[in-house]
């Protein structure tokens, strides 16, 4: 496999793998509060970022990490 190994150490912050599950709840809460708002004919939609917290997320961004000190972490 050619593609086994990360390009660019680069790694999210805490343990969690993804936000897959915070990035599906914030935009249900997003479609649903449009849906509403298109419903009473109020077109003036929040932004994304205004209904959910990206700091609320299980990861809390990326951070760059030397990797002859963590190979490991080069694995994909």
């Amino acid at each position: 496999m050619s593609r086994s190994f990360r390009k660019i150490p680069i790694a999210g912050i805490t343990t969690a793998k993804s936000e897959k599950q915070d990035k599906r709840l914030a935009n249900r809460r997003y479609r649903r509060i449009t849906k509403q708002l298109i419903k009473n004919n109020n077109f003036n939609l929040p932004l994304l970022r205004e209904v959910s917290n990206i700091w609320s997320m299980d990861k809390d961004g990326k951070k760059v990490f030397d990797p002859v000190k963590y190979p490991k972490l080069m694995r994909k």
